[in-house]
C-alpha cells in the first residue's frame, strides 16, 4: 500500500501527462503481482466496491471524531477522503506533542485540531499527505497490500463495511489511508485514464499497445496472464473463445483537415449519416454475447434484448439508439436514449417505453473471419449481406449518403440539424479498419453548435497539468424571476493564455468556497457552443447541454445581458 500511496501522491501532483505515463510504467516495473494489476485497475476507475459509500467514511469518522471538527475540515481540505485520512485517529500509537507544547498529553479539542488542517490549507490548497507529519503525529508502518485491502472491500457488505474499513484504515499511517480510501470509493480523478495505463503497461514491456487494448478488456483484473505475457514468462494469451472488444477506429474533425489547407478527394470517400446516439460493438463468441461501449466497458446488463437478439459469430461496429420519431424520424433523441444508459437491471416498462436498436456501420468479423484488414468498401459488401441475417427489429444497415460532390453532401448536412441528425461521417473507401484515430482515413463532419452566453458562477481546479489553474467553470443563464440558474459546465475550449486570464478573475472574484469549489461574482459572460440541449433533473434550470465548451471570453458584455432561460427551452431536442 505505501508504493500505491506514493503513485497517487506523484500523480495528484503532477504536471503533464508524460510524467504520469512514466510514473505508471515504473510503478508497472517495480511492484509485484497482484498489487501492481489492482493499483492499474483502480487508476482507470475498472473497480467497485458498492458496499462502501462517501456516507459510510462519514459515519465511521463521526464514531472516532468529533462531528464539528470533521465538518469544518472537510470544508477546508475539499475531500472527504483526505480528510477521513488526515483525521483518523492513531491507534495505540502516540502524537508527537513536541509540535504542540500548550497541550498535555490526551485527547486534543476539536479547535485545536481544527486549526492544524485550516492551518495547511490557508492558501485554499488541500495539505499534501506526507505520513501524517502535517498534523504531527508519527505514522505507523503501512503493512496492507492493496491486494489484501481489494480482497478485504470485495466481500464487505452493507453491514459489514464499517468494520472492515476501519481495520484496514487501523493498520496504515495517512497517506496509506488516503489511497485506501480513494481505493474504496472509486472516482480517484488522480490523472489515469484506462487508455494511458495500457500505453504505460505497453511502454513498460516493450508490447503493441494494439495488443495491450484487445487483451486488457478479455482479462479481468489483476491481469495476470496479461502481465506474464509482457514479461515473457507466457505466450499471448488466446482468445479464440473469448467474446473480446476489439478497439474502435475513430474519427478526426473535418476541420482539421480544412485547417491544414487539404483537400479531400470526395470520390475517395463515402458519407454516412452520424447519428446522435452512442457507438458500440456487439461481439458474439465462445457461446456468449457481449455489448461493449467505446470505451470498452461491457454494457450488457443494460440492453439484454440486443444481447438476446444477436446470435451470429460475429463482430460489428454501429450505433445505439432508441426508437422515435426525432431523429429523421428514425430515432428518438439522445436523452431518450439516456434513461437506459448505467443501468444494471431494466424493467418490462424500461424496455417497452425505450426499446433499444442498433444501425450497424461496420463489420469486424463474421464466422470466424477478421475483416479488420480489409478495405472499408470489401467491408461494407459483406456487411450488406451480413444484415440480413439479423433480426431487424434490433438491427438496421446504416446507409451510403448518395452525393454528386462534396458541395451537395454540404447541402445535405446543412439538414442534419433540423433533423436532429449529429452530422456526416465521411470513411475512405480503401481504408482498413485500424484502432484510434489515423490521419486521413476517417472524417467527422459535425452538424454547426449551438451557442448562448452564460454567466460564470463557480469553478474548480482542473487535472494533471492544470491541477495548479481553476479550469472546470459551471454557467448559467437568467430565468424570469431575474435568478441565475445553471445549464452546464465545461473545461474546454480555451487557450492557456486564456486559462491564465480566466484562472485570475477566479482567484479575484471569488466570493465563497465550498471544499474545492469555488464561487465567483457573477459578471463574467461566456460564450459557449454546444451540441445540443436537453431537460434534465440534474440542474434547478430543468436543463442541460450535451458537450459544452467555452468559444469566446465576452468581456465585453454586461451579465445582464447573457442569455435567457427561456431561450435555451426553445433549442431544446
Amino acid at each position: 500500500m505505501k508504493r500505491f500511496a506514493a503513485l497517487i501522491d506523484r500523480l495528484i501532483y503532477g504536471r503533464s501527462r508524460n510524467t504520469g505515463l512514466a510514473l505508471i510504467v515504473d510503478y508497472l516495473k517495480h511492484t509485484p503481482d497482484p498489487d501492481r494489476g489492482w493499483a492499474v485497475a483502480a487508476g482507470a476507475e475498472s473497480l467497485a466496491f458498492p458496499a462502501v459509500k462517501a456516507g459510510t467514511v462519514r459515519a465511521l469518522l463521526a464514531s472516532r471524531v468529533d462531528e464539528q471538527l470533521f465538518r469544518l475540515s472537510r470544508h477546508f481540505v475539499g475531500d472527504t477522503a483526505e480528510t477521513a485520512a488526515l483525521l483518523w485517529p492513531e491507534p495505540d500509537r502516540e502524537l508527537d506533542w513536541t509540535r504542540f507544547p500548550e497541550r498535555s498529553r490526551g485527547a486534543r479539542s476539536s479547535e485545536a485540531r481544527t486549526s492544524d488542517v485550516a492551518a495547511s490549507t490557508s492558501l485554499g490548497r488541500a495539505p499534501r499527505l506526507r505520513s501524517g507529519n502535517r498534523m504531527g503525529w508519527e505514522g505507523p508502518p503501512s503493512f496492507l497490500s492493496v491486494t489484501e485491502a481489494v480482497d478485504a472491500l470485495s466481500v464487505a457488505t452493507r453491514s459489514d463495511a464499517p468494520a472492515i474499513l476501519a481495520s484496514l484504515l487501523d493498520r496504515l499511517d495517512a497517506d496509506g489511508r488516503y489511497a485506501l480510501l480513494k481505493l474504496a470509493l472509486g472516482g480517484m480523478r488522480v490523472g489515469v485514464s484506462a487508455r494511458l495505463a495500457k500505453q504505460a503497461f505497453a511502454q513498460a514491456f516493450a508490447v503493441p499497445v494494439d495488443d495491450v487494448e484487445e487483451l486488457w478488456h478479455a482479462i479481468p483484473p489483476p491481469y495476470a496472464p496479461l502481465f506474464a505475457w509482457g514479461e515473457g514468462r507466457a505466450p499471448r494469451p488466446d482468445l479464440a473463445d473469448v467474446a473480446f472488444f476489439r478497439p474502435f477506429m475513430l474519427a478526426h474533425p473535418l476541420e482539421d483537415r480544412a485547417l491544414e489547407g487539404e483537400a479531400i478527394d470526395f470520390d475517395s470517400f463515402a458519407a454516412e449519416w452520424k447519428w446522435d446516439g452512442i457507438r458500440v460493438q456487439i461481439v458474439h463468441g465462445g457461446g456468449e454475447t457481449r455489448l461493449y461501449s467505446r470505451g470498452g466497458e461491457e454494457i450488457s446488463a443494460a440492453f439484454p434484448e440486443l444481447v438476446a437478439a444477436f446470435d451470429q459469430d460475429a463482430v460489428i461496429d454501429g450505433e445505439l439508439l432508441v426508437r422515435g420519431e426525432v431523429q429523421g424520424g428514425e430515432a428518438a433523441s439522445f436523452n431518450a436514449l439516456q434513461q437506459r444508459l448505467g443501468r444494471k437491471t431494466v424493467s418490462k416498462k424500461m424496455l417497452a417505453d425505450y426499446p433499444a436498436f442498433v444501425r450497424v456501420y461496420d463489420l469486424l468479423g463474421v464466422d470466424g473471419n477478421d475483416l479488420r484488414g480489409l478495405p472499408w468498401s470489401e467491408r461494407r459488401r459483406q456487411l450488406e449481406a451480413f444484415v440480413p441475417r439479423l433480426a431487424d427489429s434490433h438491427f438496421d444497415l446504416s446507409q451510403v449518403i448518395e452525393a454528386r460532390d462534396f458541395d451537395h453532401l454540404a447541402q445535405l448536412r446543412a439538414g442534419a440539424r433540423d433533423a436532429a441528425i449529429e452530422g456526416v461521417m465521411l470513411k475512405r473507401r480503401d481504408a482498413p479498419y485500424v484502432a484510434g484515430r489515423r490521419a486521413g482515413l476517417w472524417y467527422k463532419w459535425k452538424r454547426d453548435p449551438l451557442v448562448a452566453d452564460c454567466v460564470m458562477m463557480y469553478a474548480q481546479r482542473g487535472n494533471g497539468r492544470r491541477a495548479s489553474f481553476y479550469s472546470d467553470y459551471t454557467f448559467g443563464c437568467w430565468n424570469d424571476a431575474g435568478e441565475l440558474l445553471p445549464v452546464g459546465k465545461a473545461y474546454s475550449g480555451f487557450t492557456d493564455e486564456e486559462l491564465k486570464w480566466l484562472d485570475k478573475f477566479v482567484r479575484d472574484n471569488t466570493v465563497d468556497r465550498f471544499g474545492p469549489v469555488r464561487e465567483v461574482e457573477k459578471t463574467l459572460v461566456l460564450e459557449v457552443a454546444f451540441d445540443s440541449i436537453h431537460a434534465s433533473k440534474r440542474h434547478k434550470s430543468g436543463l442541460a447541454m450535451r458537450f459544452p465548451r467555452i468559444a469566446r471570453i465576452r468581456r465585453d458584455k454586461p451579465a445582464e445581458e447573457a442569455d435567457r432561460i427561456a431561450t435555451l427551452r426553445g433549442m431544446v431536442t
